[in-house]
């Protein structure tokens, strides 16, 4: 059975640093695109970062470029979310997600979604 477990949330002072994990299990995380999205009450789903199959090719949103890096680690079948320079603006629910499509920037392209993780950025 395919599952997504994320962990690392917490509270972080703007400027701090976070480190969100992804665990899965059902599928090897190597052959897939892998997603991270987050959501704010009121708000619609947004797209964070991705890494592509096994090559490792990275996606990130304009909002979280050069602050934020996507990587996996194939033997631990585990993705992972560093989050530096945090500012107010990133407090979301964090959730990781899978797509066997050509598209992943979008909710919709996801077909299995991990439960979410809490990062709050106080000021």
């Amino acid at each position: 059975q395919v599952q997504l477990v994320e962990s690392g949330g917490g509270l972080v002072q703007a400027g701090g640093s976070l480190r969100l994990s992804c665990a899965a299990s059902g599928f090897p995380v190597s052959i897939y695109k892998m997603a991270w999205f987050r959501q704010n009450p009121g708000k619609e789903r947004e797209f964070v970062a991705a890494i592509k199959w096994s090559e490792g090719i990275t996606y990130y949103a304009d909002s979280v470029k050069g602050r934020f890096t996507i990587s996996r680690d194939n033997a631990k079948n585990t993705v992972y979310l560093q989050m530096n320079s945090l500012k107010p603006e990133d407090t979301a629910v964090y959730y990781c997600a899978r797509s066997a499509r050509s598209s992943f920037t979008a909710a919709v392209d996801m077909d299995y979604w991990g439960k979410g993780t809490l990062v709050t950025v106080s000021s």
